[in-house]
C-alpha cells in the first residue's frame, strides 16, 4: 500500500468522523487566585461544516481510484 492510498484511507476516515460528530468541544477550567480564588469553566467549540465532510470523503475516493489505477 502506497503513501497515497493511505492519505486516501486517512481524508475519507476524516470526513466520516466530521460528518458524525459535526463539531469538536472542549472545556477548559481557568482557576484565578488573588483575594478571592474564582473558577470559571470556558467551552471552546469547533464546527465542521457538511460539506467539509463530504468534500473529504469525495476527495479521499477520488485520491484513492487514481492511486490504484496508476499501479
Amino acid at each position: 500500500m502506497n503513501t497515497a492510498k493511505i492519505a486516501a484511507i486517512v481524508l475519507i476516515t476524516a470526513g466520516f468522523l466530521g460528518l458524525v460528530y459535526l463539531s469538536f468541544k472542549d472545556t477548559n477550567e481557568k482557576h484565578r487566585t488573588g483575594t478571592m480564588a474564582l473558577s470559571a469553566k470556558a467551552k471552546e467549540s469547533l464546527n465542521v461544516s457538511v460539506w467539509t465532510g463530504v468534500g473529504a470523503i469525495m476527495m479521499g475516493g477520488a485520491l484513492f481510484i487514481f492511486a490504484s489505477k496508476k499501479n
